[in-house]
């Protein structure tokens, strides 16, 4: 029988796993010593590991970035966990101007072996300030790899991948899957950088899911077997570098492709996947595209406003329907929210 592991747990078991065998990575953000905070993805470590190597950090990001890019530069392997991605912006110059440029200024001489672990997603109300996706503004330099794991199968692997990598990597996690749970194997392994996963196989349309909406392409796909339409839904699993290839080879099968991201659309993540996907098949292949994600406002915080701001799988249905039957193809599955949005207790 295999084992299963929630999305919290599995990344719990990477960390023990990582830091058991390798003395130099340590944990450090606000939380991470409390256990009933970050999902529960610490809980224990401080414990097992003591308070040098699992530590609470002050409302100080930009600041204690720089300290877990020092210890990097000094030979450790930092973890370092932010509640929300939000606050990234406070320490944008440490991590592009600093921490994805130096082994390149350096000729190699020095690594920065660092993972950022970002929290992502709707909840009762984060509003503007606490909800933000931000994975496109990372993907946008050089130097720096960023994943978003949406299983915990992948979570465990790409963490462990991100820890013994030596370059700076932002892991996003949408709070949205914390609890999700599925088979996650007990000895460690890897899932490599660059990399994407087809979850399910289909001839009619290709729809790409980043991070939390593969949870919802998935269930679209159900919606959209109904109506005759079989969806091909691939999660990429990394961002930067992203496997184009493999979105590419289902195009070519397909002819239509959808990306639904958990950001703006604008200058997004879905923005870069349709353009190099129309860049490689432009002259072999017609294609029709549509990508999804935020309008072009912030997060509003009222559940009524919130719930129409946020893709889901009615919608991301009904998008790849019209992609399939044409524009003036009009059809929308019914249906209830996601368990998983219903039942969501936050704050974090």
């Amino acid at each position: 029988m295999e084992r299963s592991l929630t999305y919290s747990e599995a990344i719990r078991e990477a960390t023990a796993q990582e830091m058991a065998q390798d003395g130099s990575v340590i944990v450090l953000g606000m939380g991470v010593d409390d256990p009933t905070l970050l999902h529960g993805t610490t809980a224990g470590l401080a414990e097992q590991f003591g308070s040098d190597r699992v530590f609470d950090t002050p409302v100080a990001e930009d600041g204690m970035t720089g300290v877990a890019i020092g210890a990097a530069l000094g030979g450790l392997r930092p973890i370092h966990v932010h509640i929300r991605m939000d606050f990234l912006l406070l320490a944008m110059n440490q991590l592009i101007n600093m921490a994805a440029k130096m082994r390149y200024m350096y000729g190699g001489a020095v690594s920065v072996p660092i993972v950022v672990r970002a929290i992502i997603g709707r909840s009762w109300g984060q509003g503007p300030q606490h909800s933000q996706a931000l994975q496109s503004l990372f993907m946008h330099f050089p130097g720096i790899k960023v994943v978003a794991p949406a299983t915990p199968y992948d979570a465990k692997g790409c963490l462990v991948e991100s820890i013994r990598d030596d370059n700076p990597v932002i892991f996003v996690e949408h709070r949205m899957l914390h609890q999700f749970q599925s088979p996650v194997p007990e000895e460690p392994y890897t899932v490599p950088f660059g990399k994407a996963r087809v979850l399910e196989e289909g001839t009619d349309i290709t729809v790409v899911g980043i991070s939390y909406a593969v949870v919802e392409c998935l269930r679209a796909r159900s919606c959209l077997e109904t109506v005759g339409i079989s969806s091909e839904v691939i999660d990429p699993i990394s961002l930067s570098p992203l496997d184009i290839h493999t979105i590419v080879e289902s195009c070519r099968k397909t002819g239509r492709l959808l990306v639904v991201d958990n950001a703006w659309v604008n200058c997004g993540a879905s923005a870069e996947i349709l353009a190099r996907v129309i860049e490689q098949l432009q002259g072999q292949r017609e294609m029709r595209v549509g990508r999804m994600g935020f309008e072009q406002v912030p997060c509003p915080t009222t559940k009524n406003l919130e719930t129409l701001y946020y893709p889901n799988a009615r919608t991301i249905a009904a998008s790849a329907y019209s992609l399939c039957r044409g524009s003036d193809s009009v059809w929308v599955p019914t249906g209830e929210e996601a368990p998983e949005v219903l039942s969501f207790r936050g704050p974090f």
